[in-house]
This record gives C-alpha cells, sequence and structure tokens, in this order.
C-alpha cells in the first residue's frame, strides 16, 4: 500500500535566522529566510519529492491514481520569528 500523507513543518532556528523543514518526505531539506520562501521551495518540491522517494514502479503501475494522490500536512511555525 503506498503512504498517502506525508507531514511538513517549519522550525525556526534563532541562531542561524532560518526556518528550517522537519517532514517525512524523504529527501525534504528546507532552508529559508522567511516562511513565504519555505512554502515556495516546499510547493515547488514536495510531490516530485514523494513520487521519486515514496512510490515504486509497481505501485504506478498497480494502483489506481486516485489512491496515488498524496496529500501533505503542512504546519506553519506556532510563533512568528523576530526579525
Amino acid at each position: 500500500m503506498v503512504k498517502r500523507t506525508f507531514f511538513v513543518k517549519a522550525l525556526w532556528d534563532a541562531d542561524a535566522k532560518v526556518f528550517y523543514s522537519e517532514s517525512d518526505i524523504e529527501g525534504l531539506h528546507i532552508e529559508a529566510d522567511t516562511v513565504e520562501q519555505f512554502e515556495d521551495v516546499m510547493f515547488d518540491t514536495a510531490i516530485d519529492l514523494i513520487v521519486a522517494n515514496h512510490i515504486s514502479a509497481p505501485d504506478l503501475a498497480d494502483t489506481p491514481l486516485r489512491d496515488l494522490i498524496p496529500a501533505i500536512l503542512w504546519q506553519r511555525p506556532d510563533i512568528p520569528a523576530a526579525a
């Protein structure tokens, strides 16, 4: 069975002054100055990484398309970073 739900969480690193990712999507490593930049990278790369790293060729051949479409649970940081 293909995993259909993945999570991405943005965390703030006060020392480096960047948002970084915590995720169960293999290969997804994000660092960004703003949440908006973080989201841009996430939305641009997350689906491609899920297809490349979490869905096998047999899954693609044998699983109905509706069962292959992943859900990404995106969690914005709880506390806004101080500029």
